[in-house]
């Protein structure tokens, strides 16, 4: 099925927070899903993770109206709306819970520890204190994480393969998001001889592209783009102002290549909401989320946009495109 036909299958029920029906309420069979995104409704990408899940329970039997009731919430990047949806998904007396992200499964937890919580989308669940281990999550919360700390170091050595004459980085993280830090660390330990780096805020428009500026003026930079809420708010405008200032830039994810970036490497998130419908048909079937382990990508995916390289007056390296798994031309 083409990603259009699958947004559009289900963007008409997910395109609002929504409550479960009310036929849901007074069919005791019907189980019920709570999903609480990090992103707008009107982000398409985000309507892709939540219809790969939705298609992926249907493949397990699970039907919409049927037996189970979805409630989806998109509280974007907002931290009030995301404690708000919070509060609203767990009043809900909801069986399961999915959530991207470590904001919004941080804000679950802290409503309650006993509904169970499958997440999809976090960096280091251990560190943000989401689980007490990988193998044995021993809480309300297991899932799926979309790289270790180590891929970002990987970032840095494509932004010098796809920019050989790069010397300078600017690397834009969340400097209050413990995975910001987390990544950040990780570019440094490989970073700090073979380059120079620098650290831009990234949680706000207007800092963030101040910030690009201020490092734009000497020559020899790249961007490294990594995992954030504001980012994954905003592929297209930190994508916009790499092209603005020239610099060549890598991303976490395709979603920032789809959306006008010019290279990235990591997960597909779709991908991983796919996986994550198999844990929430375990715990329905009555499997504790302390006992299902963490489990970690299976696939890294390279991605490479020719017309973004084209915008800043760049040619990819042929060996690197002979190993792209997606060229957009």
């Amino acid at each position: 099925m083409r990603r259009r036909d699958l947004i559009g299958l289900f963007a008409g029920s997910f395109a609002a927070a929504s409550p479960f029906a009310v036929h849901a309420q007074q069919n005791s069979k019907i189980r019920r899903i709570g999903v609480l995104m990090n992103l707008t409704a009107d982000y398409a990408e985000g309507q892709e993770r939540v219809a790969g899940f939705v298609q992926a329970l249907r493949g397990m039997g699970w039907v919409e109206g049927s037996t189970i009731a979805i409630d989806v919430r998109w509280p974007g990047n907002d931290i009030d709306r995301i404690r708000k949806n919070a509060d609203e998904l767990i009043a809900e007396a909801p069986d399961v819970v999915v959530a991207s992200t470590t904001p919004t499964v941080t804000a679950l937890q802290q409503v309650s520890r006993s509904v169970p919580i499958v997440f999809a989308g976090v960096i280091d669940p251990v560190g943000s204190g989401l689980v007490a281990s990988m193998a044995r999550p021993g809480g309300n919360a297991t899932g799926f994480v979309v790289y270790e700390y180590a891929l970002a170091a990987k970032w840095l050595e494509l932004l010098k393969e796809i920019a050989p004459t790069v010397t300078r980085a600017a690397v834009l993280r969340d400097p209050t998001f413990a995975a910001g830090i987390g990544q950040f660390a990780a570019i440094q330990t490989v970073g700090s001889t073979a380059m120079e780096l620098s650290a831009v805020d990234a949680r706000e428009a207007s800092t963030m592209e101040r910030g690009v500026a201020e490092f734009a003026h000497q020559p020899g930079g790249g961007l490294i783009v990594t995992a954030n809420n504001f980012g994954a708010n905003n592929p297209g405008l930190l994508a916009a102002v790499a092209a603005k200032y020239k610099l060549p830039a890598v991303y976490p994810f395709n979603y920032f290549v789809h959306a006008g970036g010019l290279a990235s490497y990591g997960t597909v998130l779709t991908e991983e909401f796919r996986r994550a419908a198999v844990y929430v048909d375990r715990i329905l079937k009555g499997a504790k989320p302390a006992e299902l382990p963490v489990q970690a990508p299976t696939k890294y995916v390279l991605s490479i946009n020719l017309k973004a390289a084209k915008a800043i007056d760049f040619v990819v390296p042929a060996s690197l495109l002979a190993r792209a798994d997606e060229v957009i031309e």
